[in-house]
């Protein structure tokens, strides 16, 4: 089973936008992580993002470079001060890829909690707009596989 857990990318401030869309450069910034991700030819069985605007943004711009012909879904448990645990449980339950579009601190907790068992420590350093890949091994361990950042593009 592979993880993709991705920090939503740059958005506007609550005094330019209440809702935080996406900024010119956010959405750049995801258009080329995602074209690139495409590239990889990743499947996946579901998207989910946290409803917030920045993140269902995110979402929907690597939904259509991946090609993903499903609706995206919207789930609890991925605003940013949401417990971890809460999908440490469904991911035991769960064997198809999945793509989480969420924000910091949940994803960089969600990450930790699963490579070494404690979300309080900073495992992976995320950016906004990148990709983390996660991956479950038959035995139930968790790996990076492969993560990827919009600095990567400039």
């Amino acid at each position: 089973m592979h993880l993709y857990l991705v920090q939503h990318a740059e958005a506007l401030t609550e005094e330019e936008d209440t809702s935080r869309s996406l900024s010119e450069k956010g959405i750049g910034n995801i258009k080329r992580v995602a074209a690139f991700v495409a590239g990889s030819n990743i499947r996946v069985e579901k998207i989910c993002h946290s409803g917030k605007m920045r993140a269902l943004q995110t979402a929907q711009v690597l939904a259509e470079h991946l090609k993903f012909g499903k609706n995206l879904t919207y789930t609890d448990g991925l605003s940013p001060l949401d417990d971890p645990r809460i999908w440490l449980d469904r991911l035991s339950r769960m064997n198809e890829d999945i793509l989480l579009a969420g924000h910091l601190p949940h994803s960089g907790r969600l990450a930790s909690l699963l490579l070494c068992g404690d979300g309080e420590k900073n495992i992976i350093d995320f950016k906004m707009g990148g990709v983390v890949c996660l991956k479950r091994s038959e035995d139930g361990k968790w790996a990076v596989d492969w993560m990827i950042t919009p600095e990567m593009f400039k």
